[in-house]
Order: structure tokens, then C-alpha cells, then sequence
């Protein structure tokens, strides 16, 4: 079994991943610190959560007009150009007396843009490591996610506490600053893995075709419904308890890290299929405390058990893998992180609507339940209509005829 220290002796793979680590430290605190600066304006439940994930909306956006921009632009280009965008829209959000639409304007320009780099950091994952590979390294890469989570929504609670909402806004600008450079310094330069040019008709051909295959229909929606779901719940974090919710976030970063080392690094081959499903459903029934509306050493528990199933996703992209040809593995992966994000906004949304006519702990419970539902029926379509393997695994062609 390959070993993580392994990883680190591939060229750029290093690289890669500090500067996806600064990038998502930067998003933990500029979340943060957005989110807690748009609830001490407005009281209200529904705009924090939006603050938090509001970018993900803007996914939707991007993954069908400009995801075909993944295969068909330089990767490091992408990486420092979108980090820079991130800098400088959250620069402009700490600015004081910025409106509240202002800012949630630069957050949809923030997702459009984002919308590319997930595609062309994971598309350039795939270059970098051998294909059986690719498991490990995306779990290094989602650990890195989850230290840097903690790290970030740490120092982002202490910063909101002892500087500003705005001065942790500015702290996450620098942080963009400093993955653009490691990305541009340390990554060398790619051609474009797919030819011609970057559209939105060929992104919607190119979509049209990843979603054709039934197979790739659901491990696509194993990856974004359950999981957006529950990101639901934590987007209501900030008005379950304004003066834990860094703890809480902390917490759920911990228990992603948990289950990703131990997908990642310890579970055989023969074992993944399995545990998909089930790992899904614990992400999930822990909420389901929350209808009694538990304190504080309750909820903290809860959250780090859940997150423990976010380890589910590490499992249904190697499976999206083996599913499409090479040369559409950016825009595949793209594909399911703008997915994954889309549905992790619209999620933050109904929680908070939810949670506006209700309260939090409702908004999380019913979330919950239907982050169950989904994933039970799923696990029952699959059931219904499993195919060979070859016909599973039919490619993709890379251009329309």
C-alpha cells in the first residue's frame, strides 16, 4: 500500500498541495469572518448562512458556461489567476460601509471564478499521480482541507474576537496572496490537457455527455445531494451559537480529517464499495440530535462524529474516475465540485429559509433527514440498475462528432 510520505517525493505534488492549503485557509477565515460581519448587520439567519457559502450558488453558474475552461487552459495559469480573483474580492469586502449586496456580489464572482480552479487542481492531480494513485492523493489533499479548516476557523474565531469581522477578511486576502505565489513558483508549466477552445457551448456538450452514462448519474449525485445537505446543517453553526460556531466548524474539520486518513490510508480495496453508503448515513444521523436542541459539549461531538462521513466522497470519486476517459478528467472532477458546492448553497439556503421560520436546530434536523432519505435512495437506484462493468466503463469521445 503506498504511503504518504511517498507522495511528496512526485514533482509538483507538493506545490499542489500548499497551495491548496493556503487557498482553503483563506476561505475558512474570510467565511468566517464574512459570515459573523453579515449577521451583526441583519440578525438574520438566512444571509449568515449565505455569507458562509454563498459562493457555492455561483458554481451552478460557472459549471455550465465555463467549465470546459478546466481541460483547455494552462493548470498553473488557472491556479494563480483564480487565487488572485479570491484576493482581491475579499480585500474589497473588509472595505468599511461596503453594502451588504456589494459584498454578496463579490461572493457570485468569487464562485464563478472557483468554479474553474477545483476542475483544473484536480485535473492536474490526475497528471501528477498514476491513476491507483489517485485515492491516496486526493485524501492528503482533503486532509490538508481538514488541518487547514481547523487551523483556519481557530485562528478565524480568535481574530473575530480580538480584531474584527474585517480584520480576519484582510487575514484571508493575504493567505490568496500567498497560494497564488506558491502555485505560480512551484507548478510548472502544463499545456492544456484538451484541445480547442474554451466555450459554453462546448462546456454544455461536454456535460451533456458526462451525464449521459447512468452510472456516472449517480455516483454524481451520491457526491452532491447527501453531502450538500448536511452542509446545511453546519451553515446554521453561526445562529445555533454565535459563540461557539468557530468550535463547531473546528470540530467538523477534525472529524473529516478522521475519516479521511482512515479511508484513505487504511480501508482495502475490496472493502470501499461497501462502505460508501454507510459512511454517507453517519454523515447525517448524528444531526438528528438536534431536534432536542443539545448543548454545546453534545453538539461537539455530534458534528465530529458526522463529519467522519464526509470520508464517503474519497470512495465515489475514485469510482468517477474510472469512469471517464483521460482527457476529460478536469472537466469530470470540475463537474462534481461545482455540483458539490452548487448543492452546498442552495442547501445553505433552504437551511437558513428554514431555520428564519423556524429555528436552527429544526433547520439542521430536518436537513438531516432528508440527507438520509436521499442516500437510501440512491443506494436502492443503484441496486435497480446495475450493469456490466464494460458497459459501465464505456468512454466518453473527447469532441462532438
Amino acid at each position: 500500500m503506498p504511503r504518504y510520505r511517498d507522495l511528496f517525493r512526485v514533482p509538483e505534488f507538493t506545490p499542489l498541495f500548499l497551495s491548496g492549503s493556503a487557498h482553503v485557509a483563506a476561505q475558512t477565515l474570510s467565511g468566517l469572518g464574512l459570515a459573523t460581519l453579515v449577521y451583526r448587520a441583519t440578525d438574520s439567519p438566512l444571509l449568515a448562512a449565505l455569507a458562509m457559502f454563498g459562493p457555492s450558488l455561483a458554481q451552478l453558474v460557472g459549471a455550465t458556461t465555463l467549465l470546459s475552461a478546466a481541460d483547455r487552459l494552462p493548470p498553473r495559469a488557472v491556479l494563480t489567476g483564480v487565487a488572485l480573483v479570491f484576493a482581491a474580492g475579499t480585500a474589497a469586502q473588509a472595505l468599511p460601509g461596503l453594502p451588504v449586496g456589494a459584498a454578496f456580489a463579490l461572493l457570485f464572482l468569487q464562485g464563478l471564478v472557483g468554479s474553474v480552479g477545483g476542475g483544473a487542481r484536480y485535473g492536474l492531480l490526475n497528471e501528477i499521480l498514476p491513476r491507483e494513485r489517485y485515492l491516496i492523493g486526493r485524501s492528503v489533499l482533503n486532509m490538508a482541507t481538514g488541518i487547514s479548516q481547523i487551523a483556519g476557523f481557530a485562528t478565524g474565531g480568535a481574530l473575530v474576537a480580538l480584531l474584527s469581522p474585517r480584520g480576519t477578511l484582510l487575514a484571508g486576502a493575504a493567505l490568496y496572496l500567498l497560494g497564488a505565489l506558491v502555485a505560480l513558483t512551484g507548478l510548472s508549466r502544463r499545456a492544456p490537457r484538451a484541445t480547442g477552445r474554451p466555450s459554453p457551448a462546448e462546456t454544455w456538450r461536454t456535460n451533456a455527455r458526462l451525464w449521459s452514462s447512468r452510472p456516472r448519474r449517480l455516483v454524481y449525485l451520491a457526491l452532491w445531494v447527501p453531502n450538500g445537505l448536511v452542509v446545511g446543517c453546519e451553515s446554521l453553526f453561526v445562529p445555533y451559537s454565535p459563540e461557539h460556531a468557530g468550535l463547531l466548524f473546528a470540530c467538523a474539520a477534525f472529524g473529516m480529517l478522521a475519516g479521511d486518513v482512515a479511508v484513505g490510508r487504511f480501508v482495502p480495496a475490496h472493502w470501499r464499495g461497501r462502505l460508501a453508503a454507510p459512511l454517507q448515513a453517519l454523515l447525517a444521523a448524528p444531526y438528528l440530535l438536534f431536534a432536542f436542541r443539545p448543548g454545546v459539549p453534545v453538539a461537539v461531538v455530534a458534528v465530529a462524529v458526522s463529519a467522519v462521513g464526509y470520508s464517503a466522497s474519497l470512495l465515489y470519486q475514485e469510482r468517477l474516475t474510472a469512469l471517464v476517459p483521460d482527457e476529460l478528467g478536469g472537466h469530470a472532477l470540475g463537474l462534481h465540485t461545482s455540483g458539490m458546492l452548487t448543492l452546498q448553497g442552495l442547501s445553505a439556503a433552504l437551511a437558513g429559509s428554514v431555520a428564519q421560520l423556524t429555528s436552527p436546530a429544526t433547520g439542521m434536523t430536518l436537513l438531516a433527514a432528508g440527507s438520509l432519505l436521499v442516500t437510501v435512495l440512491l443506494v436502492l437506484a443503484g441496486r435497480a440498475g446495475r450493469r456490466p462493468a464494460a458497459e459501465e466503463r464505456e468512454p466518453v469521445p473527447a469532441k462532438a462528432p
